[in-house]
């Protein structure tokens, strides 16, 4: 990023949020449970002449019940013995928009001898070149690894069959989705003892109760604020605050990616959020004509920018109040992270106005001199006790701002906007009451 030395000539953007891309806020405690197989496709069959088909259909229904109990609510990919294919299963689940999916199967194998149970998930670690993953699951390969270690922990458990562990697989069903994603293989029905305790009811019921409890280690059921990967990270609370405001949403698989940078795009969605631009807008033009005029064209504008963006209204709103100048290269580069230094200097114009005047006391934070471009934007920040440094004496000015460091400066904000408001009704209040003792009181005197 070029370095902006002259005032906020430069600035791009305008004040936060939390949201990974134009995507569904997804179901905190919503569940895709598939039978694998049903219809023409029968699956395995097992030495007893048991169907594969007959066996996940049977775990999958139970897991449904078990989890509907817990509080989760749950979608089958097939709730009779019917064919689907790979692709419909996947597609279901994507309209589902559940926290994450769980393919019920058993097992065969050329050897007889070969027993117990696995969860297949795709690794990255591990790419197939021919069968390649959605973007979604290579980056979600830490959260499913997770799941199928919890769920297979708990299935044997509870079952009792050999622990085949973990494995990485590129089975369709668990690599083109968008939320962490398991295929479990209960047991081997090419295995005389794993076939007869797959037939028993109430050996089914154990593989359930194992694969419920399993989901409910990785996904409690109360989440903080309804997402899956803050609990116990120091900005937990504030963004769980900004959530129940309204300022934030989740995203794939109902994760915050507390520690992911923050684009421009998404920092400029939600400053339009916390300052409404639109009724900004509204308040500086007298006519729609005129309002037009004002909005002006970002597509014309910068040649980064048109109208698929999926913030492009965003940042046509943000043009005409002000907030963006972009690039002398005629960018605005809205998929770019933002820095810190930024940040400061553009919550400062959104709340104060434009101020580029440096910072005349003393420097608190080593690697922001005076001379620095957005000195004075930072300090006066700190100053208000809304923006911290990364240490007691660094602040990284240059360094991208990540989703949990811009919910705890947000939450810091509202908090001290609140405060001042409460604070200036206390004062009218207080003012109102004194003005009101000193008017003197009608006699029938007065009245001569």
């Amino acid at each position: 990023m070029r370095r902006m030395r002259t005032g906020l000539c430069n600035l791009l953007l305008t004040a936060v949020v939390l949201i990974a891309a134009p995507v569904q806020a997804f179901a905190a405690q919503t569940v895709v449970v598939d039978a694998g197989h049903g219809g023409s496709d029968p699956g395995a069959v097992g030495v007893n002449g048991l169907y594969e088909k007959t066996v996940n259909y049977d775990i999958a229904t139970k897991l449904r019940q078990l989890l509907i109990k817990l509080g989760y609510d749950v979608v089958l990919t097939r709730d009779s013995d019917e064919y689907i294919s790979l692709a419909e299963r996947v597609d279901m689940t994507a309209r589902a928009t559940p926290a994450l999916f769980v393919s019920v199967h058993a097992n065969s194998h050329t050897n007889a001898n070969v027993n117990g149970s696995l969860v297949l998930y795709y690794d990255k670690d591990y790419p197939q070149e021919s069968y390649p993953a959605t973007d979604a699951m290579t980056a979600l390969s830490p959260e499913s690894k997770q799941l199928a270690s919890l769920v297979l922990q708990n299935m044997v458990s509870e079952a009792g069959f050999a622990d085949k562990g973990i494995v990485p697989s590129a089975a369709y069903v668990i690599r083109m989705g968008q939320v962490p994603s398991i295929l479990v293989e209960t047991a081997f029905l090419s295995n005389k003892s794993d076939a007869a305790l797959l037939a028993d009811e109430s050996v089914r019921m154990k593989l359930a109760t194992g694969i419920a409890k399993g989901i409910a280690a990785y996904l409690p059921q109360a989440l903080p604020g309804g997402f899956s990967d803050i609990s116990g990270h120091w900005a937990s609370d504030a963004i769980v605050r900004l959530k129940d405001k309204g300022l934030v949403e989740g995203g794939i698989g109902n994760r915050y990616e507390p520690d992911k940078p923050m684009t421009r795009a998404e920092w400029l969605t939600i400053a339009d959020r916390l300052f409404h631009f639109d009724t900004l807008i509204q308040s500086k033009t007298a006519n729609q004509t005129v309002r037009q005029t004002v909005y002006g064209n970002a597509e014309t504008t910068f040649k980064d920018l048109n109208g698929k963006h999926w913030a492009y209204e965003t940042f046509r709103r943000a043009i005409s109040l002000g907030y963006i100048s972009g690039y002398e290269d005629g960018t605005v580069r809205p998929d770019q992270a933002v820095t810190r230094s930024e940040v400061a200097a553009l919550l400062e114009r959104m709340t104060d106005g434009p101020n580029s005047s440096p910072w005349t006391k003393a420097a608190d934070f080593t690697d922001v001199p005076l001379t620095y471009w957005a000195s004075g934007s930072i300090y006066r920040m700190k100053q208000k006790g809304i923006l911290n440094g990364i240490t007691e004496k660094t602040f990284a000015p240059a360094r991208s701002m990540t989703r949990a460091e811009m919910a705890a400066m947000i939450d810091r904000y509202v908090a001290a906007s609140a405060t001042k408001e409460a604070k200036g009704a206390l004062t009218a209040n207080a003012l109102k009451d004194s003005t009101a003792a000193k008017v003197p009181v009608s006699t029938a005197n007065d009245s001569k």
